[in-house]
């Protein structure tokens, strides 16, 4: 199917793929042997981590004469994010640095080479979202958006079965990810009746789907098309409504670390919203956002008649049980200190939260995962 979508576009594709799993598999065989016969020529870029202004200027550089008919990306969320920002910088002039929000000082035009997604995770939505996010890891390290309305790809192919090989590790923090996204958007303030639809509908296919996914993950089709979907649904909300302090702080902590961008959700999903809840309860703030967490938790325990503070916390509860029995590791584990607590949260934002945190609230997530 993929050599047949690609030949609407041209002759000449420029795939980008990760390092090891989909080159690996016979897929990659298959898809080569295909391109052959429908004599497409190709180009390959490996991504192996998340995508650095260096890889993006530098594929850019290597493949923009002659200019590929299409742009196609295979793999995880950086990846997809890699793919997205190397169609579109083909079309710039200049440094992808340039046009990153909150670094450069240049807005995209909005013009790229055609772009098809492939996701071989079922994490981060960036198949239906408009930004490639960016990462510089360091002192004076970032996560960044390049962004722009036109940038959604112009099509994505989403085969489950892509996904059967991810480890019960990568499917953990893939699928927190994406549990992240629907809730965050769930309850954010800038969210709608038409994100919340979505988040619902996805939410209640994750319940089931996370831990088969990741305990059964390899002879559990059903399963991975569960998450594959929700992980859709989740770049679909997010790009709608905004997320909230736990993807504040992956994007903070991934600046300066090098940590995946899966774990930090994962491991900050349970705390920070016990925060927030707790903030919600005493503050008397955003009643609509307690009813949100109390009807998700509703959800999660298949029960009823209770209050909405009561499913509410039953499902931080639930969250927290899902970290320690997926095995998501603290952040100590990526050489993360009480010393670096007060320059993370410097830069966290939690813009869409439905409470606002402080200073205090932030470091006391941080600090109980280290």
């Amino acid at each position: 199917m993929l050599p047949e979508i690609i030949s609407r576009f041209g002759t000449d594709v420029l795939l980008i793929t990760g390092s090891r799993s989909f080159i690996g598999s016979e897929y990659w065989d298959r898809l080569l042997l295909q391109l052959e016969t429908s004599k497409i020529c190709w180009r390959h870029f490996i991504i192996d981590r998340e995508p650095s202004p260096e890889m993006i200027d530098r594929c850019v550089m290597s493949n923009s004469d002659p200019v590929p008919s299409v742009v196609v990306a295979i793999g995880g969320g950086s990846v997809l994010d890699a793919g997205k920002a190397i169609s579109a910088m083909i079309k710039e002039q200049g440094s992808v640095m340039d046009y990153l929000e909150g670094v450069g000082t240049k807005k995209p035009n909005g013009k790229k080479v055609p772009f098809i997604a492939v996701p071989t995770t079922s994490g981060t939505g960036s198949e239906a979202t408009k930004n490639a996010v960016i990462t510089r890891i360091g002192l004076k390290g970032f996560k960044k958006s390049l962004r722009h309305d036109n940038y959604v790809p112009d099509l994505a192919l989403i085969d489950p079965e892509l996904t059967l090989s991810c480890t019960p590790e990568q499917t953990a923090r893939s699928g927190m990810d994406a549990f992240t996204q629907l809730l965050e958007s769930y309850v954010s303030t800038n969210s709608s009746p038409f994100t919340d639809a979505l988040a619902i509908d996805a939410l209640r296919i994750l319940r089931d789907s996370l831990p088969a996914a990741v305990e059964h993950g390899y002879d559990s089709p059903e399963a991975r098309s569960g998450m594959s979907y929700a992980a859709l649904l989740s770049g679909i909300t997010l790009a709608n409504a905004g997320l909230g302090v736990v993807h504040g702080f992956a994007s903070s902590v991934g600046g300066y670390f090098d940590v995946p961008h899966g774990l930090v959700c994962g491991t900050l999903m349970g705390v920070a919203n016990r925060v927030t809840l707790n903030k919600l309860l005493k503050t008397s703030q955003n009643s609509i956002a307690l009813a949100k967490y109390g009807r998700v938790g509703k959800i999660f325990t298949k029960q009823s008649g209770k209050s909405d503070t009561f499913f509410a916390w039953a499902l931080i509860d639930l969250i927290d049980d899902w970290t320690d029995r997926f095995g998501i590791l603290k952040l100590s584990a990526f050489g993360i200190g009480s010393q670096d607590i007060k320059k993370i949260v410097k830069s966290t934002s939690n813009k869409y939260n439905p409470v606002a945190l402080d200073k205090i609230e932030l470091e006391e997530i941080l600090k109980s995962r280290l």
